[in-house]
């Protein structure tokens, strides 16, 4: 797949997988130019007919903790509003994407991380010792509009206070029950695991059907998002 290089995704090919690793060394931190790199890589795909399915993978440890601090504490509130929107434009694309994206989620995924664990269809979670959720209220944040509708979406009604408007962050068989993860294997055996879902899925999906269906699920869901990451941009608005 086309599209300029960065040095925290690597992209490969398990026949019709495209497998999306993600490594910075450290955190996972989303900046713009990585959202603009896997949104590449998400438009590659679509386009692909030999790409049936996707799996984004994280870091031992670290599947994503968020976007990144130099930009979220460096006090330019245009930046950090774009750098937002961005992230926000990056999760609806991956929630309406035509083909069907796995996470292998390798450990801590907070803030933005989650978020991203809320815009894939399948998420798989290793057992590890690791922290999931939206802390974004324990750290003097409000969670942008376009945030709040896709939680309220994916998350456990039961769940959704605690995790939205408490910062209830958990680990991943407590995040599996609230909604951020849908099944929590060994550590050595998720990316296996992840993948060969993926080719279960590519394999026994019909991709037109697969996108048409996607659309009539979801759009309304989508819509109201881009509707919000708009106004967030037009806004100049902040966490």
């Amino acid at each position: 797949m086309s599209g300029p290089e960065h040095p925290a995704l690597r992209v490969e090919r398990r026949d019709a997988v495209a497998v999306w690793h993600l490594d910075d060394g450290k955190a996972n931190a989303l900046s713009t130019e990585l959202i603009a790199a896997l949104r590449i890589q998400l438009d590659a795909a679509e386009a692909d007919p030999d790409v049936g399915a996707v799996v984004l993978h994280g870091r031992e440890g670290r599947f994503c903790a968020g976007f990144d601090l130099g930009v979220m504490r460096g006090g330019d509130p245009a930046a950090i509003s774009a750098l937002v929107s961005d992230g926000g434009d990056l999760v609806r694309a991956l929630y309406g994407a035509g083909v069907p994206v796995v996470a292998a989620c390798t450990g801590h995924a907070l803030a933005a991380g989650a978020l991203v664990l809320l815009g894939c269809d399948l998420r798989i979670g290793a057992d590890v010792d690791a922290k999931i959720g939206l802390n974004e209220v324990a750290i003097g944040m409000v969670l942008p509009d376009w945030a709040i509708t896709i939680a309220g979406e994916r998350l456990s009604r039961r769940h959704l206070q605690l995790a939205v408007a408490t910062a209830r962050v958990a680990p991943p068989r407590d995040a599996a029950a609230a909604g951020f993860l849908d099944e929590v294997v060994s550590a050595d055996a998720l990316l296996d695991t992840a993948i060969d879902q993926a080719a279960a899925l590519a394999a026994s999906l019909d991709a037109g059907a697969y996108a048409r269906t996607v659309r009539a699920l979801r759009t309304p869901v989508l819509d109201r998002m881009g509707e919000q990451i708009a106004a967030d941009r037009a806004g100049g608005v902040t966490p």
